[in-house]
């Protein structure tokens, strides 16, 4: 059998995919075939249902519960791990966050598509901010130099190195999540067409638990790969990124796992941006 897998090309997900994808663990006769591409167009794509398993953001999820199954694998969940919202360090951070925060606010932010959990935070915590413009996640930082934009919403490897660009943070998305309700804020997940019987559904999601267990415990195995697809990222960002967003929750979501995505799911309902779902959300509750 030959599935299609979709991931990004990001240090995390390459960490992540290496041992499936090379056939370092068996994969017990399922062969996968990789599309590699930015977050947000795997979240159009699964709009569109085209591949039968894929990494998408979790707020992309809300409104694909029907159509997909999450693996209790593969996830960047934790503590720490949010977006940035960022700004030139000669703004003034103060006034900008008050304009961020009047009716009708007329601050334009740089995004990383509309789909992303990044924007579904930022929109919690900045309702009236209505000017968004969005971007691959790479072009955000370039934008806002180029003053296109007042400020920028940064995900992935950008968060390490943003200060050194000249840029300051506004605020850390996801401790203001944590704040907010909690938990730990889940980020993207991995998820399964439900058109798939349910025992392949839960074999993929054993697989990527085995490559996630393998690349911990060879780690040196998957740099080659990670460094193929890295965009010239130096390996110490590339490690700093693995590091950040790759952990015990991307091995299994466990309890606290899984009650972090509920509550994400939940205040999306909430907020009256999706119906709610009427489906097992994990593939290990059928």
């Amino acid at each position: 059998m030959t599935l299609t897998l979709g991931f990004s090309p990001c240090p995390n997900d390459t960490f992540i995919f290496d041992a499936l994808i090379n056939k370092r663990i068996d994969t017990r006769g399922i062969n996968f075939e990789a599309t590699l591409t930015d977050v947000e167009q795997l979240n159009i794509m699964a709009t569109k249902e085209v591949l039968h398993v894929t990494k998408l953001s979790y707020h992309a999820y809300a409104y694909l519960t029907h159509a997909y199954a999450l693996c209790t694998s593969g996830s960047a969940l934790g503590y720490g791990v949010g977006p940035l919202l960022i700004t030139k360090a000669s703004t003034n951070v103060a006034q900008l966050t008050q304009e961020l925060q009047q009716p009708n606010s007329t601050v334009r932010i740089g995004i990383p598509g509309k789909l992303t959990t990044a924007n579904f935070l930022c929109a919690i915590a900045y309702p009236n901010a209505q000017h968004k413009t969005e971007y691959v996640f790479s072009a955000i930082e370039n934008a806002l130099q180029h003053n296109q934009i007042d400020a920028g919403l940064i995900i992935h490897e950008n968060r390490f190195t943003y200060a050194q660009r000249g840029f300051v943070k506004i605020i850390d998305l996801g401790e203001y999540w944590q704040q907010l309700v909690n938990a730990p804020i889940p980020l993207g997940g991995i998820v399964v067409s439900r058109k798939l019987p349910i025992e392949v559904q839960q074999l993929v999601s054993q697989l990527i638990k085995e490559s996630v267990q393998y690349a911990f415990a060879n780690p040196e195995a998957s740099k080659e790969y990670i460094q193929q697809h890295a965009q010239e990222m130096e390996e110490s960002v590339q490690q700093q990124h693995i590091n950040l967003y790759v952990n015990d929750f991307s091995i299994n979501l466990g309890t606290q796992g899984k009650l972090a995505v509920n509550t994400l799911l939940q205040k999306a309902h909430d907020l009256n941006l999706t119906t709610a779902y009427t489906y097992p959300l994990f593939v290990d509750e059928y």
